[in-house]
């Protein structure tokens, strides 16, 4: 956490058992030690919160992509969907619709035979 060495530490000790004194020294460094251990013990409380709402928020997001895509297929696919089946209802009113009855100057006589060829000008062909 704190980058001290061993000469440093030393001089701490030596600081504080001439401003302490020996009879108070180890209940001053009890109570460091409590503070030091709850300041780390909060970090890492903190530290693996943090940890574990980005590992939720990763979780959220890798499975809200796939689903969100899959909704946009879903959709995509119900609108073609509801494309074929109007296409095919109005092929199927179309065909169910009633015709006009024929008139008899458009439809051929029943027996009738073909008309002969038109006369034409130019001589037949040898």
């Amino acid at each position: 956490m704190f980058d001290l060495s061993f000469s440093e530490l030393l001089v701490i000790g030596v600081v504080a058992l001439v401003v302490l004194g020996p009879e108070r020294l180890p209940r001053a460094a009890r109570f460091a030690g409590l503070w030091v251990r709850k300041a780390r013990a909060q970090w890492y409380s903190v530290k693996s919160e943090f940890e574990r709402e980005l590992a939720d928020e990763d979780l959220r997001k890798a499975i809200s992509d796939p689903a969100r895509d899959l909704r946009k297929q879903a959709d995509e696919l119900r609108r073609e969907l509801d494309d074929t089946s109007r296409s095919a209802a109005e092929a199927l009113r179309d065909l169910e619709s009633p015709r006009p009855a024929p008139d008899a100057a458009t439809t051929p006589a029943v027996g009738a035979e073909p008309a002969p060829p038109a006369p034409t000008d130019e001589a037949p062909k040898p």
